[in-house]
């Protein structure tokens, strides 16, 4: 799931919204502005309704921030790393670097957000019952109200026992805590939740036929989105536990070959031996050091009157936006970074130096081993 837009950074942690957020966003603005509240309130002016709606969208965005960033600093206090926190169609979801070290932390990493959205329910009806008694009913109270209700609905939507749902996460911390076997616990969750996403795809497609068409289409992608991220995640704790116990440098290739960082992009353009045997190379200076990548792409987005005086460090992707390993590393680990990487490469650096890089293609080969398939079990619960 790529996120579309940055939205800064809370406690360090990056922010950024997926495409599905301005759908949500548009259709709680609409169907409040003009559904819900005007029906409420009738008779004020048609610009108090978009105004009140647009603060309660906003306002629900923000529950939603708070939700995952309690799973967030939570899974920090639990040793785990947290890189993003990505809002989406279903809420959001927090990007972890690595695995819960037990069952016990699993269950309060995955607990504490319904927890969240439960409290945040419940202080938002509280508001609307003070408001209403100090200033009567109005827009103010509507807003409130229709807060408290959906923050306590999404609590108890994501108790659901099935992934990528956070009832989905204590499910699997329950199975993991009661076999001891992590992967186990994984194939039990992501069964849970293709059945419920299926479910709700052919609930939604019921109702379209009954006539509910807008309602039913809801279902149906609510549905599919439960099934992909489902099977994704499904396919993300299979390949963790294939890659278990190897080092990046057993999957590098060492010793690649480079393109010096004071050559220019004619000079680098017009060497077949880079233009045709790789589509991106390790960036060097004169000692050596890695100081980027560049891919032929870039390269060739460099007008054609300026690559005779344009260097290849100077257009080269630089080293934060690349994933640079120690070759003692947990392959595993490197896995996330790879994916999120616009470069689908890693530079595996020691003291600094170049001493290997590791392709999506690299993974692929270590975890197409003939003893890598035995390590995902054959019988599923």
């Amino acid at each position: 799931m790529r996120a579309t837009l940055s939205l800064g950074r809370v406690h360090g942690i990056r922010v950024r919204a997926h495409w599905s957020v301005l759908f949500i966003f548009a259709l709680i603005l609409f169907g409040l502005a003009e559904g819900g509240f005007p029906e409420a309130g009738p008779g004020r002016p048609t610009w108090q309704y978009w105004f009140a709606s647009a603060v309660t969208s906003v306002v629900f965005l923000l529950s939603l921030l708070a939700h995952e960033i309690s799973h967030a600093l939570v899974a920090r206090r639990n040793g785990v790393r947290v890189d993003d926190i990505t809002l989406w169609l279903l809420g959001g979801l927090a990007r972890l670097r690595s695995e819960a070290a037990g069952p016990g932390a699993e269950f309060r990493i995955a607990g504490v957000g319904p927890l969240v959205s439960l409290a945040l329910g419940a202080a938002f009806a509280l508001t609307a019952g003070l408001v209403a008694e100090l200033l009567g009913a109005g827009l103010v109270v509507e807003a409130l109200a229709w807060l408290a209700g959906i923050n306590i609905l999404l609590a108890l939507f994501n108790t659901l026992p099935a992934a990528p749902l956070d009832g989905g996460r204590l499910l699997r911390a329950l199975v993991w805590w009661k076999t001891g076997s992590r992967l186990r616990a994984t194939a039990v969750a992501t069964a849970a939740g293709q059945c419920l996403g299926w479910a709700l795809v052919g609930i939604g497609l019921y109702l379209v036929v009954a006539g509910a068409a807008f309602s039913g289409i809801w279902l149906v992608v609510i549905g599919w989105f439960v099934v992909v991220m489902a099977t994704m995640e499904g396919s993300q704790a299979r390949l963790r536990e294939q890659l278990g116990g190897i080092a990046v440098s057993e999957a590098m290739t060492p010793c690649p070959e480079t393109v010096p960082g004071a050559a220019t992009i004619s000079d680098f353009l017009n060497d077949p031996h880079h233009r045709f045997r790789h589509s991106a190379f390790p960036v060097v200076d004169d000692g050596d050091t890695a100081i980027g990548l560049i891919t032929l792409k870039r390269a060739d987005a460099v007008p054609v009157e300026e690559r005779p005086s344009t260097s290849v460090a100077r257009v080269s992707m630089p080293l934060e936006e690349i994933p640079t390993p120690h070759p003692g590393d947990p392959l595993a680990r490197l896995v996330p970074d790879l994916q999120a990487s616009p470069a689908h490469r890693a530079l595996v650096l020691e003291g600094g130096r170049l001493v290997g890089i590791v392709t999506t293609s690299d993974i692929s080969r270590v975890t197409s081993r003939p003893n890598a398939s035995s390590l995902w079990p054959r019988r599923t619960l």
